[in-house]
């Protein structure tokens, strides 16, 4: 089947909202973008959702995870019947908002129990990230995320394990679900408490203001943030989520995934969508990773989705393995009616391979969307039209959320209001008072632009990242969002990605980091000169043409915030720790590692 059958076939029907935008044009040349459809009404707390199914469904799976070779599942009523007991459990210890509840561990079915039992108590919790608790080398965002939580309880899954982590967890009670060190709390111990009046009594005190969690963001520009959740947030969320995607509640949504709980794409956008649809999560063990695809193979080789979430790395990952098993492709696509990306900018090749392997498989295209949002706003804040999802492209507001768009520097900046925009950050009045302007709109700090200037019905594309964005030395401005998709691009598929140099410099540069399977030989320095000069022959001025790169071979540190454990670059911490690696991109002559582009191009007007 070739790529124009697939891009020409019709897409597998699925009922998709088509967002009518309302503007505002400002005479201080702000917009104001909302949705012409008003939000609907949601419930005051996350757990009404639980408290619902397990009356309207209570055998149905919930979570599953796997056990061996079998998965271990619970259903609505069990999973209710455990969180009354793990409620009434929290509430017998001096927790509150002062001393909340921190979850060291990734996704499992007791990590879920024991923050649906939090979120029905009324008690704030944080999941950190295990990339800080597990892969650091000197936990220095592990005692930085614990010393501003002060948690009075700390949980993790195996105590042996995370014992390094947990030695880092002065004061708080520690409780595991297995091997728990001298001194702390088995974890069924508290699963065998008996629930009391008092379950009820406390579930309905929390209201729409209560903190639901903490969710910390990478710190990409610093030391991680603690951005707090209400539950209002995470219910306005779910609502605005089912009305732009109308068939997630036709039918209880089945979904495999992998997305860690302590990221809101994972731990808000998707669980909180099987728990207010009723649907069933089967948790991925596995990662988009060489040695961790092959568990997420297996999983989907057993369950076939309904709707499929990953961030552009886990597609290009898994896409190798569709293309080599039709047992998996068949199952992949025998019911998935969505195809969800978010995080970054999903590469053009990815995309069509996907569409081609549906039609081949199926008959049809699925459905692919995207969307724009951030931890501080629960996530879902924009969503492509059905009908204009493109690379790039994320869309309009949805239902409930207003969009300001403030000039700067020539572009529109991003700014936003509604029920899922976050308070402010946990103890710090100095960065919540910067993130919001003076109408109390939130500033996300990424820049959009419209895709048709005459008509607003496509959307908006993102445009890069106002903080990365720099100067030449001749004063030319870079847009360092849009050059880096191009570049990607052009250099695939020998390169997964980059990052762009250049400020006050003469021209651009990049480091460029390898794609999977790739040598780091001759061949692939011709190719990559090729490709390198091709762009930049096609470039329309010297804030677009990159003339030389150079291959960052050495392994992204976590630990100084090189990347996040889903893959995220930080451009400005790779750019200031390899300065080394810059430097020689502009030596002259260039060393024999720099690529450079051909002399012709490089010079092309």
């Amino acid at each position: 089947m070739s790529l124009v059958d697939g891009a020409t076939a019709r897409i597998r029907p699925v009922r998709i909202a088509l967002p009518v935008p309302v503007m505002t044009r400002r005479t201080d040349g702000c917009v104001i973008v909302g949705n012409a459809e008003p939000l609907g009404p949601y419930p005051v707390r996350l757990t009404a959702w639980l408290e619902h199914w397990a009356v309207a469904a209570p055998d149905r799976c919930f979570l599953a995870e796997r056990s061996g070779s079998d998965w271990r599942r619970i259903s609505y009523a069990e999973t209710l019947a455990s969180v009354r007991a793990l409620t009434q459990a929290l509430l017998a210890r001096p927790l509150d908002a002062t001393r909340p509840v921190a979850i060291l561990s990734g996704n499992g079915i007791e990590h879920a129990l024991l923050a649906l039992a939090c979120l029905h108590a009324g008690i704030p919790y944080a999941p950190v990230s295990t990339a800080y608790s597990l892969l650091s080398e000197d936990f220095a965002r592990l005692r930085h995320v614990l010393g501003l939580l002060t948690p009075g309880l700390v949980f993790a899954d195996d105590g042996a394990r995370y014992a390094a982590a947990l030695s880092r967890a002065a004061g708080a009670e520690i409780v595991c679900l297995r091997n728990p060190p001298p001194g702390a709390t088995p974890f069924d111990e508290l699963r065998a408490t008996v629930p009391g009046d008092s379950v009820a009594v406390a579930a309905a005190r929390v209201g729409p203001d209560t903190i639901a969690k903490v969710l910390f963001t990478s710190g990409s520009t610093g030391v991680p943030k603690g951005v707090i959740n209400t539950h209002r947030m995470l219910c306005a969320n779910q609502q605005m989520l089912v009305q732009s995607y109308p068939f997630l509640a036709e039918t209880p949504p089945v979904l495999v995934d992998w997305l860690p709980w302590s990221h809101t794409f994972g731990g808000n956008h998707n669980l909180g969508l099987v728990l207010a649809r009723g649907g069933t999560l089967h948790i991925d063990d596995g990662r988009p990773v060489p040695g961790g695809i092959a568990a997420t193979v297996r999983n989907l080789c057993e369950v076939a989705p309904t709707v499929y979430f990953n961030v552009p790395r886990g597609y290009e990952v898994l896409l190798e393995h569709l293309r080599a098993d039709a047992v998996l492709r068949r199952h992949f696509f025998s019911r998935l009616r969505m195809l969800f990306y978010a995080g970054a900018s999903l590469p053009a090749p990815v995309w069509a391979a996907y569409e081609a392997m549906a039609v081949e498989t199926t008959g049809t295209r699925i459905q692919w969307m995207t969307g724009l949002g951030a931890t501080e706003t629960a996530p879902f804040a924009l969503s492509a039209h059905p009908a204009h999802v493109a690379a790039g492209v994320i869309g309009l507001p949805c239902p409930g959320v207003s969009l300001k768009l403030v000039p700067a520097d020539g572009k529109l900046e991003a700014r936003f209001c509604g029920d899922n925009i976050t308070p402010g950050y946990w103890r710090d009045p100095v960065q919540t008072a910067a993130a919001f302007d003076a109408e109390g709109f939130y500033c996300m700090g990424d820049a959009l632009s419209w895709v048709d200037v005459g008509d607003p019905t496509p959307g908006l594309r993102f445009d890069g990242r106002i903080a990365e964005d720099f100067k030449l030395a001749t004063g030319t401005w870079v847009n360092v969002g849009t050059l880096r998709a191009r570049l990607i691009a052009g250099l695939a598929p020998l390169v997964r990605d980059v990052v762009i140099a250049g400020h006050d410099r003469g021209f651009l540069t990049a480091l460029a980091i390898l794609a999977d399977g790739i040598g780091n030989d001759g061949e692939t320095d011709a190719a990559l000169v090729t490709r390198l000069s091709a762009l930049a022959s096609t470039a329309r001025g010297s804030s677009e043409r990159v003339c030389r790169l150079a291959l960052l071979n050495a392994p992204l540190s976590i630990d100084a915030g090189e990347i996040t454990d889903k893959g995220s670059l930080n451009q400005h911490r790779l750019l200031a720790r390899h300065a080394a690696l810059v430097a020689s991109l502009y030596a002259e002559p260039p060393p024999s590692h720099v690529i450079c582009a051909v002399e012709e191009t490089v010079h092309a007007a």
